[in-house]
């Protein structure tokens, strides 16, 4: 059977190949048929999406999605039905699970299950140490074999520095790169949100952003010793952005992401001591946000990526301190980055594509970030006009606090497809 899709009436913003017209696109099976004005093709089933973008399937390279062995929390079922819901084709999940995905034979696992459970395409992480305890190298090599993209001990920071030199030296012999949480512990394993004015004011312990500016400034350093390309995790504070400009200035292998509630909220949100604003690193300053919006139009940012980090209502229904850190935030990121940026004439629609598609695609080396004729039919139609208000309850992920809650968003995705094949459409995810 020929399954025939024909996206009409939108405009198309595909950045890496310069476009942003009117355009139709036609799919065939699983891939891009043809790209032109007035398709017609009697045998399609017809999307008329006047008013909207459509653009290369969106893709998040840092996800959590719990499994194997924290179901409870988020599983490859609901943590990709989540991903569809918000638009996105592909994600990449990291590898602090239970047991940590530290070997061959896990990746291997952990690839099966998503070949029998997920509904958007899933790349999986592997972990730099072994447990990620930053004491032994895990098995880089077998696992660069067995189909890992990246590596990353995220949650936890590699204190030692000659470790963190060895694993750079070694995951670059494979191409590969390390996505760093960089956060200092040992300035930080005591504190719950972000060092400064509001923390004093509420009598609560603080995570200095210097903890990050000494991790940032750390791997920088051994970035440009070893040649490793060296990916910062959610980068959050305004001096960090700074470092990573001058690494990028004097030309060396260092990226950065950001998520869009270090875009959306401050610390002045901590007032009430909700615990679904409690994440690592911290939200921060206006002056913090700010800087990052700063970077993301000055190409400093590379990719904005959710942190998406559920965790059960049991574990975040508690009192701040006792809360973990971490929110779910795949059904929200599009929308908040389009409130925040978009609508509020920060950046273009293509930047937006452009760090939340084709740059995670380039990133990670992985097929994606494209529209053109024969690439694989990953294709997002997003509604830049659509108001919504978020409601925890009816988000398709196990987690159902969200920092978010009761917020007007505008703009969503409205129709996902992966390979060819319609996963969500009109916010109802049909996998």
């Amino acid at each position: 059977m020929i399954l025939k899709l024909l996206i009409k009436n939108g405009t198309l913003v595909n950045p890496a190949k310069g476009q942003h017209e009117k355009l139709d696109v036609l799919v065939e099976n699983n891939r891009i048929k043809s790209i032109g004005k007035n398709l017609i093709d009697e045998d399609a089933k017809i999307y008329d999406v006047k008013g909207c973008f459509v653009t290369p399937g969106l893709i998040d390279m840092h996800v959590h999605l719990r499994e194997p062995g924290q179901e409870a929390k988020e599983d490859i079922y609901t943590g990709t039905q989540s991903a569809a819901a918000g638009g996105f084709t592909q994600v990449a999940t990291m590898a602090n699970t239970s047991p940590v995905i530290d070997n061959a034979a896990l990746v291997k696992d952990l690839l099966y299950r998503i070949q029998e459970s997920a509904c958007v395409k899933v790349h999986v992480i592997g972990a730099v140490s072994k447990n990620l305890e930053g004491k032994q190298l895990s098995e880089i090599g077998d696992m660069v074999e067995a189909g890992a993209v990246a590596f990353s001990d995220d949650g936890s920071y590699i204190e030692n520095s000659d470790f963190m030199r060895r694993a750079m030296e070694y995951v670059n012999m494979f191409g590969k790169m390390i996505i760093d949480h960089a956060e200092d512990k040992t300035m930080t394993e005591h504190g719950y949100m972000n060092e400064g004015k509001v923390s004093c004011e509420l009598g609560i312990t603080g995570r200095p952003s210097v903890a990050e500016n000494i991790a940032v400034a750390r791997d920088v350093l051994l970035s440009e010793m070893t040649g490793c390309h060296v990916h910062i995790a959610h980068l959050s504070s305004a001096k960090s952005v700074e470092i990573i400009r001058k690494a990028k200035a004097e030309g060396l292998p260092v990226t950065c992401e950001v998520t869009p509630q270090h875009l959306y909220f401050t610390d002045e949100y901590l007032k009430n001591f909700e615990s679904s604003f409690k994440m690592a690193p911290p939200i921060r300053t206006d002056d913090d946000r700010k800087a990052l919006i700063e970077a993301i139009k000055e190409g400093i940012v590379d990719a904005i990526i959710t942190d998406h980090a559920p965790h059960t209502s049991e574990e975040k229904d508690v009192p701040f301190k006792c809360a973990p850190n971490g929110i779910a935030g795949l059904e929200t990121s599009l929308a908040s980055v389009l409130t925040t940026l978009y609508h509020t004439g920060e950046i273009t629609i293509d930047k937006v594509v452009e760090i939340m598609s084709v740059n995670p695609a380039k990133l990670l080396e992985i097929e994606g970030g494209i529209l053109e004729e024969g690439a694989d039919a990953d294709i997002t139609v997003i509604d830049p006009d659509y108001k919504w208000t978020v409601t925890g309850k009816d988000l398709y992920t196990k987690a159902v606090f969200t920092p978010y809650e009761g917020i007007e968003l505008q703009g969503k995705a409205i129709l996902t497809i992966v390979d060819g094949k319609v996963v969500m459409e009109k916010g109802k995810v049909s996998v």
